[in-house]
């Protein structure tokens, strides 16, 4: 449910704004709208320090795991003190890291050649000599030039490295190396010495992110500091009096009220504007929480005038997970899992855990009622039994499939129907109603060749005829005429929509398919020694592992999908919604 929100404008004098702001805040109860863009030097300043903050806590994160130093061998630096040692030692380890990259590049380009002395190079220069370096293939015979002398320095399979040496300049089709600049046993002692001190570097970085707790703190703080000055910054101001506007939960009010009578503030409590951004703040039931996770993952919020479909999003869920995974044994393989992370994770949110398991659950009960356990077509008696065998139809599951549509897609509408109950608006969603399941007996003709019924056309025609008739009122004809001219391509949308549940049956009979494939490749040729028993078994973790990968992002592109445009798309949600964020010492989050 999406809890209803008022606006909220308090008023205080100039004199006492701070002391309002740290009231309110402590409260923990107002989403604060700037009243204008808020601006100052401190805040830019704060904004800095908080990039700054973050990137080192980005930095030490990475180290964390690589850190062989106790914790309590380490001193209890400032925190500020951590942060500008642990730039400065982030700064010095790139510096380092592109200083070996060089030098190792350097040491290639110079090896082939030998341990050259530039010194020695150089005198020769200087009396006249010319001397060059060059790189041939083996399978070229280039002629040696006139007036030259040729040194093989080094060769392997392919190439020879050659340095030629005249009294005058000359000319050699070969692949010319520049002069080494300094001796190769100089390069690699530089490469031992960086090295060394980039090892140092990354220990120090180490042990330095056992303080990543400091640094956590100094981001929480400089947020808290930010979000106040942001907050003062942006408020009002009028003839000395100051104000603050923002949306506070309706149940909340009279806290508010209580804390203006105590403080001297004027306060003003309005119903939201219908064009006015207002934050979604939502309260679920108990046993709708466990899908708030997988919103949180999709960063998706319904808008403040639009519905919460989250009971019946995770209701579908489930059944489409099930359908998707379409095996009992990588259900359970799930549920094991989750008990297991679930106990090496206690102090994570249950939330995810819980999800998990109830998905499991849900893809147990549909692989027994299919058989379906890891894809093995010969199945115990018990298990066999246990199937229901109109399941185990591919037609029927394909039927089956466009009926979970037809009442996926009513629901929306008759959801939609309701809230417009005092309209005649309301007539037009019972129209697309009859319109969902006119295209349900028509899918199952065109694509299963059942017949339709005798009633088929006076619902479509009836369907249509209610769309056009009160899907838009007449008093607005003038402004909405255009979703008049598209309510062909709207029709159309809405069998294709339908039809598109199939992908249940299709993605479900492939993930059976895979699975009983690398079943017969690993062993339907039966075992018959040591070896073929380990490649069976090589066969089948990797199959099943990778039947399991599918099977999850079929679950995201495919189950979710079906939930947040099809679904969505019939009731009119556009997921505009942004998160509400009261101005506290600690946010919460859009849901208890």
């Amino acid at each position: 449910m999406i809890v209803s929100m008022k606006k909220i404008t308090l008023l205080c004098t100039a004199d006492d704004k701070d002391e309002t702001l740290r009231t309110l805040r402590s409260l923990g109860a107002v989403h604060i709208t700037p009243v204008t863009p808020p601006r100052s030097d401190d805040l830019t300043k704060l904004q800095g320090k908080l990039k700054q903050a973050k990137s080192t806590q980005v930095i030490l994160d990475s180290y964390r795991k690589k850190s062989k130093i106790p914790e309590q061998e380490l001193s209890s630096a400032d925190k500020t003190s951590i942060m500008d040692t642990a730039a400065d030692l982030f700064k010095q380890q790139k510096q380092l890291a592109t200083s070996l990259n060089s030098l190792n590049k350097e040491k290639l380009a110079a090896e082939p050649y030998g341990n050259f002395d530039p010194e020695m190079i150089n005198k020769l220069l200087a009396k006249g000599l010319h001397i060059k370096l060059f790189h041939v293939s083996k399978k070229q015979n280039i002629p040696t030039p006139e007036g030259t002398q040729m040194f093989l320095l080094s060769q392997n399979s392919d190439d020879q490295y050659i340095a030629l040496v005249g009294q005058e300049d000359f000319e050699f089709d070969g692949q010319e190396a520049p002069l080494p600049e300094r001796p190769l046993n100089e390069i690699i002692d530089n490469i031992k010495t960086t090295s060394n001190d980039l090892v140092t570097t990354e220990d120090q970085l180490a042990a330095l992110s056992k303080n990543q707790d400091a640094v956590k703190a100094v981001v929480s703080e400089l947020e808290a500091d930010i979000e106040l000055i942001e907050t003062r910054e942006g408020m009002g101001i009028s003839s000395g009096i100051v104000y603050i506007q923002g949306f506070c939960p309706d149940n909340l009010t009279n806290l508010l009220l209580e804390k203006s009578k105590q403080h001297g503030w004027g306060i003003i409590i309005d119903e939201p504007a219908n064009d006015e951004p207002v934050p979604t703040l939502i309260k679920s039931p108990a046993w709708v929480k466990p899908i708030k996770s997988l919103f949180t993952m999709l960063d998706i919020l319904p808008g403040y005038t639009e519905i919460d479909i989250r009971p019946v999003f995770y209701i579908f869920f489930g059944l489409f997970f099930a359908m998707l995974v379409n095996d009992a044994g990588y259900g359970l393989l799930f549920l094991i899992s989750a008990c297991i992370f679930r106990g090496i994770f206690k102090k994570a949110p249950s939330g995810p855990f819980v999800l998990v398991g109830i998905l499991s659950i849900c893809a147990i009960i549909w692989g027994v009622l299919t058989g379906s356990y890891f894809g093995i077509e010969h199945l115990p008696p018990l298990l066999d039994n246990a199937r229901i065998e109109w399941l185990h139809s591919e037609e029927n599951i394909m039927l089956f499939a466009f009926l979970i549509g037809a009442v996926h897609l009513t629901i929306a509408h008759v959801w939609r129907g309701i809230l417009m109950i005092n309209s005649t608006r309301a007539l037009g969603q019972l129209g697309w109603i009859f319109v969902t399941w006119c295209c349900y007996f028509l899918s199952r003709s065109l694509i299963l060749g059942i017949d339709k019924p005798f009633y088929f056309w006076g619902l479509g025609i009836t369907g249509l005829s209610l769309v056009v008739l009160f899907i838009i009122p007449v008093k607005h004809l003038k402004t909405e005429w255009a979703d008049l001219v598209m309510l062909p391509f709207d029709a159309v949308g809405n069998f294709a929509d339908l039809v598109s549940y199939v992908r249940l049956f299709a993605v479900g009979s492939a993930s059976l398919a895979v699975a009983e494939a690398f079943n017969e490749l690993a062993i339907g040729n039966g075992i018959d020694s040591i070896g073929s028993g380990i490649k069976a078994v090589v066969i089948l973790l990797f199959g099943h592992i990778l039947n399991i990968i599918l099977a999850l992002m079929s679950i995201l592109v495919h189950g979710v999908r079906l939930n947040t445009l099809e679904f969505s798309g019939h009731i009119g949600l556009e997921w505009s919604g942004f998160k509400y964020k009261p101005f506290a010492e600690q946010t919460t989050g859009n849901e208890e």
